[in-house]
């Protein structure tokens, strides 16, 4: 994710803080400094609030691991002002496998609730659920409240919140995925409609909750469409085999008389069989500013590139479209470039679908 900084690593998977998340600090810094508190109060506040997110952080973790028990990699959990965020590789496909990576993050809030509150009652304090203040009070009774909470919004059956999944898992059971989808993004949906009816006579916090809940709803419908329109779709159907390719010891030039003549704006930069890298438009346009034409394009391409094999799917390719944050992707299978893969070309492949699927409906309809 763009604007985070790694600060460590757990169980082989990067923790990333984002810059977001230090608006969090400044805002606690300057609502204590508002209200007239100590510099001991304010930082016993931060001091709290970090080890809130460091419960999150194992919060995440637990989808994490059950997920890379199912044979799902973690590419990295990131922290925001509103929680963390693990990104799994992808979505188990087996309801029941989903249904386990969503309870596994308030499991371990509640583990760590329980843990709290049997050193409470070892030690002789009096856990109570009743009052809490982020300020003041026992440090270790809050703690606790905080990841009961933690458990009772997660476990709301709406979209992102882990609840939503454990709903689409359990419809699943019973129906198809997309249709699972459909009734757990409606459901959400209306639960996002009473906490923004609520939150306005109530409390604005429920408003921003709301806000969250549906945007996050219509986020997983569309994900979801997009992974039954993928489904099984090799990357050499959709690939662009009609191409130009590039030596490293070709000059600039040569790239934009390519670009003129065509429509292609990245090239594969090929020695023999070996994909060397990629010279894509923003580094051509750069070299060009810089050197001009007589650059070669060797030491103009981008040397770290992600490549895609005609065999895989096309909803992996999509994976690494976002990994590396590029428009294209060349195509190899067997030590070999076969073809090239642009968003350009995805989105027109699934216009296509989507009016096919459409022409079908028209069909059955007469």
């Amino acid at each position: 994710m763009r604007w985070s900084w790694k600060i460590g690593t757990l169980a082989g998977i990067g923790i990333y803080i984002h810059a977001t998340f230090w608006l969090l600090v400044l805002f606690i810094l300057y609502a204590d400094w508002n209200q007239g508190r100590s510099l001991a109060t304010t930082l016993g506040g931060l001091f709290f609030v970090f080890l809130i997110f460091g419960c999150i952080v194992l919060h995440e973790l637990g989808h994490a691991l059950t997920a890379r028990k199912y044979g799902i990699r973690t590419r990295d959990i990131t922290l925001l002002p509103i929680g963390g965020l693990a990104r799994l590789e992808r979505m188990p496909d087996d309801p029941r496998q989903e249904f386990w990576v969503a309870l596994a993050g308030p499991a371990v809030n509640l583990v760590i609730s329980a843990a709290l509150y049997l050193v409470m009652v070892a030690t002789g304090a009096r856990p109570h659920f009743e009052q809490f203040n982020l300020i003041g009070g026992f440090f270790l009774n809050k703690l606790m409240v905080v990841n009961l909470w933690l458990v009772g919004f997660n476990l709301i059956p709406a979209f992102p919140m882990d609840g939503g999944r454990v709903l689409r898992a359990l419809l699943a059971t019973r129906m198809d995925y997309t249709q699972a989808t459909h009734y757990a993004t409606r459901i959400g949906q209306a639960l996002a409609y009473v906490f923004g009816l609520v939150g306005l006579f109530k409390d604005p916090f429920l408003v921003f909750i709301a806000l969250f809940v549906w945007m996050g709803a219509e986020q997983e419908a569309a994900l979801a469409q997009m992974h039954t329109s993928l489904g099984g779709i090799p990357v050499q159907r959709v690939m662009l085999r009609d191409f130009r390719t590039l030596h490293p010891d070709d000059t600039l030039d040569k790239a934009v008389e390519h670009i003129l003549a065509g429509w292609q704006q990245d090239f594969p930069v090929v020695l023999g069989n070996r994909i060397l890298g990629v010279l894509t438009r923003d580094h051509l346009m750069r070299a060009l500013a810089q050197q001009g034409t007589r650059m070669r394009v060797g030491e103009a391409m981008q040397r770290d590139v992600q490549a895609a094999d005609s065999h895989d799917m096309l909803e992996h390719a999509l994976t690494l479209f976002h990994d590396c944050n590029c428009r294209s992707l060349p195509v190899q299978h067997g030590g070999r470039l076969v073809g090239m893969l642009t968003t350009e070309n995805v989105g027109e492949f699934l216009m296509i679908q989507s009016a096919l699927r459409r022409s079908q409906r028209a069909g059955r309809a007469a």
